[in-house]
């Protein structure tokens, strides 16, 4: 085998791998763990509402 054929191997495993993880994302079973993930930065923002009304309440006591 030379070094063609090696590059040729290498290439045809890359774009098998990059099929697989194509698959994987856009799978119907990854959607809901991504959506969490993608939402998780709006839990701060609700704590942080949630810290701020509570202390607004304290305050109007």
């Amino acid at each position: 085998m030379d070094y063609g054929t090696y590059r040729g191997i290498l290439t045809l495993v890359i774009l098998v791998l990059f099929i697989v993880i194509v698959g994987w994302a856009y799978s119907k079973r990854s959607k809901s763990r991504f959506k969490d993930a993608a939402n998780v930065i709006f839990e701060d923002e609700k704590k942080h509402n949630n810290t701020l009304s509570n202390e607004e309440k304290g305050s109007e006591k």
